[in-house]
Order: C-alpha cells, then structure tokens, then sequence
C-alpha cells in the first residue's frame, strides 16, 4: 500500500495519560472509564476508536452511496466500541449503527451499509481481527 496520508500521535502514561498529535490538533488527557475502576475523567481510547471508526465508516457510506446515486450525506453512524476480557488479555467488539434517510428504502439502505463496510478502512483492519455487528436504523 502507498500511504495518501500518515497520523502520527503519541501517549504516554498508557490509559492515565496524554495523547497528542505531532501536528499539535489533538492534545488530552487520557482515563480510565469507572467501569473499568477508573475515575471517569478524561477521554479513554474506546472513545477514540469509536469516533475515528464512526466518521471513516460515514465517509465510506458516502462514498458507495454517490456511486450508486444515492443521496446518503444526512445520514449518521454511531460506533459503540466493547472492551472486556478475553482469555488472559483484553478484546473489543464493535457495533456499527446507521441511521439512515428515511428517502432511502430498507433494502438499498442496508446494500449500501454493507458495501461501505468492504470498503472503510477500519472495516478492512478489523475483519477477521474483532465482531463487527453492522444495525441499520
């Protein structure tokens, strides 16, 4: 692959940290989640993945949706990012939920979710690596 574009970003301090970009447009603090036996505070990787996978997964349904010509841009993708156990480590799940127009039909709608999932890059890195549960609402 040659790559269009690279992100480069730093943490440190692992989960109770700070994560920058080497461009200087993202800079937070990390947490740990309470329900993880954190305090809450701060914006935990979960919460980045979910965001990053969400927006890339949209634009991918944008995508397939004007070559196919079909009006998607109101449409909206929420990722719901799980992060639990996993034999002597750590696994995610993921549930991709996108709410559609009402302009398009259930069957187009849901050709077109799964068309974008062949092609978002995120959908591409996880398949066969973690669940990815694609609802259409």
């Amino acid at each position: 692959m040659d790559a269009l574009y690279t992100a480069v970003a730093t943490a440190t301090h692992g989960r109770e940290g700070r994560a920058f970009t080497n461009d200087g447009r993202l800079d937070l603090e990390l947490g740990i989640p309470k329900e993880m036996g954190g305090s809450g505070q701060g914006t935990n990787p979960e919460q980045l993945f979910a965001a990053g996978y969400s927006a890339c997964f949209a634009s991918a349904l944008g995508l397939v949706g004007r070559n196919a010509k079909v009006d998607v841009s109101e449409a909206a993708v929420t990722a719901e990012v799980g992060i639990g156990k996993e034999g002597e480590g750590f696994g995610l799940a993921v549930t991709l939920r996108v709410e559609l127009p009402d302009s398009v039909d259930a069957e187009t709608g849901r050709k077109l979710v799964e068309q974008a999932h062949q092609v978002c890059p995120y959908s591409n890195a996880t398949r066969g690596n973690i669940p990815v549960e694609l609802v259409v609402e």
